[in-house]
């Protein structure tokens, strides 16, 4: 009944700032709307996704399980990258041939997966996947693919949080790296300048040579325009190596370090 009472003498002030910033307030609520909803056929896509896989591959079998994925894709929604940016990836991953790769969004694990095939033996993957459920069905289908968990890492956090985190986990038993040779970007695009900044702040590049790869996804290429500008900006460390309908590959190499390509 206070409150009431409180209220009654505001009315005219919150009927002239609702009236003022209707608008705006219809769209933020939009965007929180459209946000929810995103997330919810998310967590309902990568269940469906990871619940076909788990029951239809061969355990421990590699090529079985990004089969069973594609089969599943062919019929169904899926978060997965798809064989045919899949391909495009093993082309740079066989290319580059990284021994440390970070992968900032995890998704259905399929790209996980199609990453660790190609690393070496000693070679070792860091993935950042802010969904604490999508993190634990993507490791589930890592380890189903047959690998270890001494050959990847999961991070369930921001990649902003996660970032700052990341240089023990470059070379573990000897506590120094020179950074990671490859970076797969699928996770929000709009994180993808403000995360790239981050890694070149933490010196988590190779100095020597990265690739940063940015997936397309939903999004239009020109949609990327601030992070391109910023490569474009910075021809001293950075170049275009490739770009695609769905990917662009970049390269990173510190002044000091760098050969023309």
């Amino acid at each position: 009944m206070w409150l009431m009472v409180v209220s009654v003498p505001l009315l005219p002030a919150i009927i002239m700032v609702s009236t003022r910033y209707r608008d705006k307030v219809a769209a933020l609520c939009h965007r929180a709307l459209a946000w929810a909803l995103r997330t919810l056929r998310g967590r309902v896509c990568v269940r469906s996704t990871h619940a076909f896989v788990f029951s239809k591959c061969t355990h421990g079998k590699v090529d079985s399980v990004l089969e069973t994925f594609d089969l599943y894709a062919d019929t169904h929604p899926s978060f997965s990258i798809g064989p045919q940016i899949g391909e495009a990836l093993d082309e740079v991953v066989r290319r580059v041939r990284p021994s440390r790769v970070l992968e900032l969004g995890m998704h259905c694990g399929y790209s996980s997966v199609r990453l660790l095939r190609l690393l070496p033996p000693a070679g070792r993957l860091i993935t950042v996947e802010l969904d604490p459920l999508i993190a634990d069905l993507g490791e589930e289908i890592i380890l189903v693919a047959g690998f270890k968990h001494s050959q990847f890492q999961v991070l369930t956090s921001s990649s902003a949080e996660a970032i700052p985190t990341l240089r023990p986990f470059l070379e573990p038993d000897r506590g120094t790296s020179e950074g990671f040779n490859l970076v797969l970007m699928d996770h929000d695009p709009s994180q993808y300048l403000p995360d790239l900044l981050a890694l070149e702040r933490e010196e988590l590049l190779s100095p020597s040579g990265c690739s940063v790869l940015l997936i397309y996804r939903n999004q239009r290429p020109e949609d990327l325009t601030e992070i391109l500008g910023h490569i474009r900006a910075k021809p001293d460390c950075y170049c275009i190596t490739s770009e695609l309908q769905f990917m662009t590959e970049i390269f990173y190499q510190k002044e000091s370090t760098r050969v023309d390509r």
